[in-house]
């Protein structure tokens, strides 16, 4: 699959109308305050509205996170990826114009659930096409992953599903990422005393493949889903006696990663191993690609 094609600069990403971009995404705000937008957090799970779109600067502010900026900065936390990423394939969902303007009564706003139709074996081709992008081998994401069929917004769609605990699924295909209700963590349970720790299924996944010669049962994990799902975490990831994290190299996931050390000692910081990538899937589509299985993970 070709993933170069109708890139877009960093300019026209920056001018794009934040607005129309998250309407796209199947957010719409749930209230409008002069030229503030204000939406339920696209990039964490909250019940509260407190993410704003300034529209007159065409920026935004998470007050949850601290963190705000143009759509280069959002896109890269939302997609989890670089900024090469993002200008790569952005373009090809979405509409960088300028909108239209609409008259749009947000009183009567309900929100996009997604519906899961199918789940069953991963099989389609660009799927399988984008999984070999990441550096998954196809027989790794089979046994954790399926293929879902989903409707949103009344239109049908595919993708990658990973289910957490409570039965929602994280879902992603080579150009969007969302979930299904109830977001959640995801554990797997087999009885050691040392559990492992990943943001996403994707670093699960790259440390699955990476340690495929170790018998199935030997480690116990946790995928957050999300970061901001640590706390939520924290009773299964405690029953253990040693806790390895695997967490981004971003600003975020080095925050919650000292929060952790600072908790108990039976956490460790297991992120140095691709301290110059973002995250450990990155560093196994890139330079961990070859050497990844000569290392000691444990």
């Amino acid at each position: 699959m070709n993933f170069r094609n109708s890139k877009l600069t960093i300019n026209e990403a920056k001018e794009t109308d934040l607005i129309n971009y998250l309407s796209n995404l199947g957010y719409e705000p749930s209230k409008i305050r002069n030229n503030d937008y204000w939406y339920r957090s696209p990039l964490r799970n909250e019940k509260k509205a407190s993410f704003k779109i300034i529209r007159r600067l065409n920026r935004w502010y998470d007050h949850g996170l601290g963190k705000g900026g143009n759509l280069i900065d959002f896109g890269v936390l939302y997609f989890n990826c670089s900024i090469e990423e993002l200008l790569q394939n952005s373009s090809r969902n979405f509409s960088f114009q300028q909108p239209k303007i609409q008259q749009t009564d947000y009183n009567t706003i309900k929100e996009n659930k997604i519906i899961i139709h199918k789940e069953m074996s991963l099989s389609s081709p660009s799927l399988l096409s984008y999984l070999q992008h990441r550096s998954i081998p196809i027989e790794i994401a089979q046994q954790y992953c399926v293929e879902v069929r989903y409707t949103w917004a009344k239109k049908n769609y595919f993708g990658i599903g990973f289910k957490n605990d409570l039965g929602g699924f994280e879902i992603r295909n080579p150009y969007f990422k969302t979930s299904s209700s109830p977001k959640g963590i995801t554990t797997f349970s087999n009885g050691n005393i040392e559990v492992i720790a990943f943001e996403g299924f994707m670093d699960f996944l790259s440390f699955k493949a990476m340690t495929k010669n170790l018998p199935e049962k030997s480690q116990d994990f946790v995928i957050l889903n999300s970061i901001t799902f640590f706390e939520r975490a924290r009773p299964f990831m405690e029953n253990h006696e040693s806790i390895r994290l695997y967490f981004d190299r971003d600003e975020t996931g080095q925050n919650y990663t000292i929060c952790a050390l600072s908790l108990s000692t039976k956490y460790c910081d297991k992120s140095q191993l691709y301290k110059n990538y973002k995250d450990l899937n990155d560093w196994t589509m890139n330079f961990g690609k070859t050497e990844g299985r000569s290392l000691d993970l444990k």
